[in-house]
């Protein structure tokens, strides 16, 4: 058995899968990093109401829930449904936040 240890918060992120809407731009995107699964919509463009994306993210819809017992510990659905609860939640969010469009779109 080995043992894997992550310096830095996304060191062991992992796209598990990718999924482009067949009607309209944006592209689901299912991952895991640090001890969490997330669930993310993200649009090559931004948004043209500012309130449907998660500050100027290009992100429409994220859910991040904890792997060791499935409690969601943020969802934003064009809005904030449950603001994350954790520390670490902020912390994962802030990170997606920063590059995943940039990873999917380039």
């Amino acid at each position: 058995m080995t043992t894997e240890t992550h310096d830095e918060l996304g060191d062991d992120l992992k796209i598990t899968k990718v999924t482009r809407q067949a009607a309209g731009t944006g592209t689901w995107v299912r991952g895991t990093i640090d001890g969490h699964r997330f669930d993310a919509l993200v649009f090559p463009e931004h948004a043209e109401q500012t309130d449907f994306e998660l500050a100027d993210s290009r992100i429409s819809k994220i859910w991040i829930a904890q792997l060791s017992d499935g409690k969601t510990v943020c969802n934003f659905d064009r809005g904030w449904d449950v603001e994350p609860t954790t520390a670490k939640a902020q912390q994962i969010l802030d990170f997606l936040t920063a590059g995943l469009v940039e990873h999917i779109y380039g």
